[in-house]
C-alpha cells in the first residue's frame, strides 16, 4: 500500500525572473569590461553568461519536472532538475578554465587599464541585481525543494561574492598602479567558480544516484517509526528513503501479528503513513505488511 504526494509547484515564474536577472547582470559587467579592458571584470561577465545558460537549463528542467506522471514516467519527471545542475556544473567548470587561461596570459602580458572608476560602479550594479535575486531564488528552492532553482540561486550568490572580490581588487589597482593584480584576481575568481561547479556536478550526481535522504530526516523518520513499535507485535524494517527533486520516496516493511486481519494491518498502516505525510509532505510511501511470526518476512532486511 502506498500514499502519492501531491503534484509538485510550478515554478517557471522564478526561472524566468533569474534568466532576466542574467541577462542585465551580464550586460552591465561586458560593459564594464569593454570600457575597462579589465580580466577581472572580463571574468566577471563570463560567470554571468554561465548564469545565463544554467538559467534557461534551470527554466527547462522546473518546466519538465512540473509535468504529471505518466505511461512512461510512472515516478514523475523530478530529476530531470538534476540534469539541469550537473549541466551548469560543467557549463561553470569550462568557463573557470577559460578565465584561468586568460588570465594567465594577461599576467605573462600586462596592459593598462581604463576608466576604472566607471567599470567598478558598473560592477557594483550588477551585484546588487544577483544578490537579491539569488537569496529569493535560494528561499525558493528550500520551500520547494527544488535542486534547478537552489543551484541558480547559489550560483548567483557566488557571483556576487566573486563581484566583491573583484570590486576590491581593482579597486586597489586603482589606488596604487599594480596592475598586475588584475590577472591575479580574475585567477582566483577562476579557481573558486571552478570549485563552486564541482560541488554542483556532485550534488546533481548525488540525486541521479537515489541518494538517501539527510541524515536529519531519516532519524526523524526512525523516530516516528519507533514511537508506533510495539515489541514483538509491531515491528519495521527494510526502511529505505531516496529523494529527487522536489520528491521524496520511503519503502518500508511493517511486521504485524499474522491473526490480524487484513482490515486492520491496513488501517494501521495508514495511520502511520498520514502521520509521516505530516512532516514529510512531499514523500510518497510505499508499505509492505509481513506477519511478524513468519521466519520468510525476515530474509530482505539487509540492502
Amino acid at each position: 500500500m502506498h500514499q502519492q504526494a501531491g503534484s509538485p509547484p510550478d515554478l517557471r515564474k522564478y526561472a524566468w525572473l533569474s534568466i532576466a536577472t542574467a541577462l542585465v547582470t551580464m550586460l552591465l559587467k561586458s560593459g564594464a569590461w569593454a570600457i575597462t579592458g579589465s580580466m577581472g571584470l572580463l571574468a566577471d561577465a563570463a560567470e554571468s553568461l554561465v548564469n545565463l545558460v544554467a538559467a534557461v537549463a534551470a527554466l527547462v528542467a522546473v518546466t519538465i519536472a512540473a509535468m504529471p506522471a505518466d505511461e512512461n514516467h510512472h515516478f514523475g519527471h523530478s530529476k530531470a532538475e538534476y540534469f539541469s545542475a550537473a549541466l551548469e556544473g560543467i557549463l561553470v567548470v569550462v568557463a573557470a578554465g577559460s578565465i584561468i587561461y586568460l588570465a594567465v596570459d594577461r599576467l605573462l602580458n600586462p596592459r593598462p587599464l581604463d576608466s576604472l572608476g566607471l567599470g567598478l560602479a558598473l560592477s557594483i550594479v550588477s551585484a546588487l541585481f544577483n544578490g537579491v535575486v539569488g537569496q529569493v531564488l535560494i528561499r525558493v528552492g528550500r520551500r520547494h525543494r527544488s535542486v534547478a532553482l537552489r543551484a541558480d540561486g547559489t550560483h548567483l550568490m557566488a557571483d556576487v561574492y566573486t563581484s566583491v572580490g573583484v570590486v576590491i581588487g581593482l579597486a586597489l589597482v586603482w589606488a596604487t598602479g599594480w596592475e598586475w593584480l588584475d590577472p591575479v584576481i580574475a585567477i582566483l575568481v577562476g579557481v573558486h567558480i571552478l570549485v563552486g561547479g564541482y560541488r554542483l556536478i556532485s550534488e546533481s550526481t548525488g540525486g541521479l544516484m537515489d541518494a538517501s535522504l539527510s541524515p536529519e530526516d531519516n532519524a526523524r523518520i526512525q523516530e516516528i517509526l519507533d514511537a508506533h513499535t510495539e515489541k514483538g507485535r509491531i515491528e519495521f524494517h527494510s526502511v529505505r528513503t531516496r529523494e529527487s527533486a522536489a520528491r521524496q520516496f520511503m519503502e518500508m516493511h511493517m511486521l504485524v501479528p499474522g491473526d490480524w486481519t487484513v482490515r486492520r494491518g491496513h488501517d494501521v498502516m495508514e495511520d502511520l503513513i498520514d502521520r509521516i505525510n505530516e512532516e514529510f509532505p512531499a514523500m510518497r510511501v510505499t508499505g509492505h505488511l509481513e506477519p511478524i511470526s513468519d521466519p520468510r518476512s525476515y530474509e530482505d532486511m539487509h540492502l
